[in-house]
């Protein structure tokens, strides 16, 4: 578990949410489904109803629901392959009303917690459009370097654990 920045809005000024990811089961997948997009965001990412369809019938896919508080304000899925040092984020999203509050940080923080206890990553990929300039700078403030492109025309940016480390 992880911890937020000031909350404001939801938890009043100073308060500091606890962020956590949590497998998808039963009692959160009608939340996650209700999860929504910003606008800009929409053409970026599969719906999270996709998403969890794609889960199904992936084996390696680790859906995971962000909470705050207990609260489900985000989804991510990843893979944390087994032999190639890497785990890579499919997915990523917080809802639209809990953006800004450091959800997404802290759920990233989780993650790469989570991730390094399987002892198997060494360092974590992510893809997104170039033109998203949203999750670029979202994803390099946080220590994300970018590689190049994919063979889709996407972004591939790598967070190394070892430059965790060094801080």
């Amino acid at each position: 578990m992880t911890r937020s920045g000031p909350t404001g809005r939801n938890g009043g000024p100073g308060r500091v949410a606890e962020v956590r990811l949590e497998p998808v089961g039963q009692d959160n997948r009608k939340a996650i489904l209700a999860l929504e997009l910003a606008e800009d965001q929409a053409d970026y990412l599969a719906s999270n109803a996709e998403s969890l369809a794609e889960a199904r019938r992936d084996r390696n896919a680790r859906p995971r629901a962000v909470l705050a508080d207990n609260r489900v304000v985000g989804f991510l899925m990843y893979d944390a392959g087994e032999d190639d040092g890497e785990a890579l984020i499919y997915r990523f999203m917080i809802d639209r009303r809990e953006q800004g509050q450091g959800y997404g940080r802290a759920a990233l923080a989780a993650l790469v917690q989570e991730v390094e206890a399987l002892g198997r990553a060494r360092d974590i990929l992510v893809c997104y459009m170039l033109e998203n300039e949203r999750a670029r700078g979202f994803y390099q403030s946080i220590g994300f370097v970018e590689e190049g492109e994919d063979e889709d025309g996407e972004m591939m940016a790598r967070l190394s654990f070892e430059r965790i480390r060094r801080g």
